[in-house]
C-alpha cells in the first residue's frame, strides 16, 4: 500500500481477499495513531458505519508501516491476512452455520496494537483470544499456540516486507519507486476504462442480473457503463435486506468480487490493486445482505456470499455460465481443537472452453490437506474423495463436474457444514443447461441416512460418515442435436 494506504500490490492467491486490504488500512489511518515499530491486528468487519472489512471472523489482518530515515511519516503500508482455523465462538472451527450475531464467531479485534514499540504484545492478545468464552455458548479459542505462532509468522511476514520495501528504495530511490508504483495503478485503471468501454459497443451501455442464495435472499445488480468516460456504476439496488444468518457480507466482499471478475474479463495481465476500482461508482443498499450492521453474523458472507455475487457481474456481463457458487465449508473438532476445510467442485463454461472439474472457483482459491497428513493429525479417515461425472451442466460446452468427499469420523465431535447451491442450480449460459445442485448428507453407523441441508451442525459418533456432493458448474451454449458437447466429452 502507498502512503495514503491505497493498494498498489496484491497477491492473488485468496480473491476474496482483494477488496479488504486497502480498506483495512484506511480505516485504521483513520482510527488510531500508528508509529514506527508497530503492528495493528485486526478482524472486525465493520465499525461505526465506517467499514473495515474482513470478509469472515477468522482472517487478521497484521499491518505495519514502512519509515525511512529521512521522513516522519510512513511512505508505504505493507499489510498480510491469515486465516486462523479457530478463534473461539459456538463452534469448533470458527465457521457456525448458527451463528446470528459477530459475537458467535469468535475473538474481535478492531484497532489492536499487537505490536507496540517492538514489542509483541503475548498478554494482550491471550486475554482476547480467550475473552469469546463470556458469551452464552460460546468457547475461548481452542488452540491457543497455534494462534500464537500463526500471528508471529505474519509479523515476520510483514517485517520481510518492509526489508524488500527499503531494499528497492535503496537501489532506486524513493522518487523512482513512488512514481512506479503510481504507474502501476494508472495501468490497470486504463485496463479496466478500455474494458468497460468495448462493453459499451456491443450493448446499450445498461447490463443487469440477478441470483438468489438458497434461503431465497435476492442478489440484484444493475450496471450502467458511460463509454465516454470509460466509467460504470455498480448499483446493488433491489438486493434483499440483512439476514439473521450469517450470510451477510461487509462491502468489501462486493469490491473483491468485482475487482476480481474486472480481473478476468480484462483479459490480459493487470495489477490487483485500487486502480481496478478507479473506474467504478459503487451503490450498495443499507442494511442489505451486503451493508449489514455492525453486529450482524458474516461468516458466511466471504464463503458464500461473495461467489454470488461473481455468479451475479458474470451473468451481467454475459462472459461464462455459473461455476459451483459454493465453498463447501466443512468444520469438524472438539474442545481441544477445530479444523476448517473448503472443497472444489466444478467450473461453468464459456463461449470457447469446457469447465472445469473438481477445482476451486472465483472467490477461493485454497486446496484440501494432503491425505496422509489429514488423517494422521485428525481422528478422521478419508474414504473417498474423486470427480462426479454428468454433474457439470450439458451444453455445447460442458460444465465441469463436482466431487464427491467422504469422511469417516473415528471419535465423538461436532461437525459444522457451510454451503450453498443445495436449492438453486448454478446456471447455464447461452442455452446451456445448469449444473447439478450439492448435496450434504450423514450416514449414521448402523443407522439412517440423514440430509443435513446446506447449512447445519450436528455431533457425530465413530463410524459416522460425512457424505459432501459439491456442486457442478453450468453448460455453455444449446447442446448439437447428436446430444455431444463440441470438441470431446474429457475435460
Amino acid at each position: 500500500m502507498g502512503h495514503d494506504g491505497g493498494l498498489v500490490s496484491n497477491a492473488s492467491h485468496i480473491l476474496g481477499h482483494l477488496g479488504a486490504m486497502q480498506d483495512a488500512v484506511q480505516y485504521q489511518m483513520r482510527a488510531i495513531d500508528i508509529n514506527e515499530g508497530d503492528c495493528i491486528l485486526s478482524n472486525h468487519p465493520c465499525t461505526g458505519g465506517v467499514h473495515l472489512p474482513d470478509q469472515s471472523r477468522e482472517y487478521d489482518h497484521v499491518i505495519c508501516l514502512v519509515f525511512i530515515p529521512e521522513h516522519t511519516k510512513p511512505i508505504f503500508f505493507v499489510a498480510n491476512r491469515g486465516h486462523h482455523a479457530d478463534i473461539g465462538g459456538i463452534m469448533p472451527g470458527s465457521m457456525p452455520s448458527n451463528s446470528t450475531s459477530i459475537n458467535d464467531e469468535g475473538a474481535v479485534f478492531k484497532s489492536f496494537k499487537l505490536v507496540k514499540d517492538r514489542i509483541f504484545q503475548e498478554n494482550d492478545v491471550t486475554a482476547v483470544l480467550l475473552s469469546p468464552r463470556k458469551f452464552p455458548g460460546s468457547s475461548r479459542t481452542r488452540n491457543l499456540h497455534d494462534n500464537l505462532a500463526d500471528l508471529r509468522a505474519q509479523v515476520a511476514t510483514n517485517q520481510k516486507g518492509i526489508h524488500l520495501v527499503k531494499e528497492l528504495i535503496s537501489c532506486y530511490g524513493l522518487e523512482v519507486v513512488q512514481a512506479y508504483m503510481a504507474h502501476i495503478q494508472h495501468h490497470a485503471e486504463v485496463a479496466v476504462r478500455n474494458l468497460l468501454r468495448e462493453v459499451s459497443m456491443t450493448t446499450d451501455g445498461v447490463l443487469s442480473a440477478s441470483d438468489k442464495m438458497d434461503d431465497g435472499s435476492v442478489i440484484n445488480l444493475r450496471v450502467e457503463i458511460d463509454s465516454q468516460e470509460g466509467s460504470a456504476t455498480f448499483d446493488f439496488e433491489g438486493t434483499s435486506p440483512m439476514v439473521i444468518n450469517n450470510l451477510n457480507a461487509p462491502r468489501a466482499i462486493t469490491k473483491s468480487a468485482i475487482i476480481y471478475s474486472l480481473r478476468c474479463m480484462v483479459g490480459y495481465d493487470i495489477p490487483l490493486n485500487q486502480g481496478c476500482l478507479a473506474p467504478i461508482h459503487l451503490l450498495i443498499p443499507k442494511w442489505s445482505i451486503l451493508d449489514p450492521d455492525d453486529d450482524a453474523a458474516v461468516v458466511g458472507g466471504n464463503v458464500l456470499t461473495s461467489q454470488r455475487i461473481v455468479d451475479v457481474i458474470m451473468k451481467a456481463f454475459k462472459v461464462c455460465a455459473a461455476s459451483q457458487g459454493c465453498m463447501n465449508n466443512t468444520t469438524f473438532g472438539d474442545d481441544s481443537f477445530g479444523y476448517y476445510d473448503t472443497v472444489a467442485g466444478g467450473a461453468g463454461a464459456g463461449p470457447t472452453w469446457h469447465g472445469r472439474s473438481g477445482v476451486h472457483t472465483h472467490m477461493t482459491n485454497t486446496r484440501s490437506t494432503d491425505p496422509e497428513i489429514f488423517e494422521k493429525r485428525y481422528p478422521v479417515l478419508l474414504k473417498s474423495f474423486r470427480l462426479l461425472p454428468g454433474t457439470g451442466g450439458e451444453g455445447r460446452y460442458r460444465g465441469g463436474d463436482g466431487v464427491l468427499r467422504e469422511i469417516l469420523f473415528r471419535k465423538n465431535l461436532t461437525l459444522s457444514v457451510l454451503s450453498e447451491r443445495r436449492v438453486f442450480q448454478p446456471y447455464g449460459a447461452d442455452g446451456g443447461e445448469p449444473g447439478s445442485c450439492g448435496e450434504n448428507l450423514l450416514l449414521r453407523h448402523k443407522g439412517p441416512i440423514v440430509n443435513m441441508g446446506a447449512k447445519n451442525f450436528v455431533v457425530v459418533n465413530p463410524g459416522d460418515i460425512f457424505h459432501l456432493k459439491s456442486p457442478g458448474g453450468g453448460g455453455y451454449g444449446a447442446p448439437s442435436s447428436d446430444g455431444q458437447s463440441s470438441l470431446c466429452k474429457h475435460h
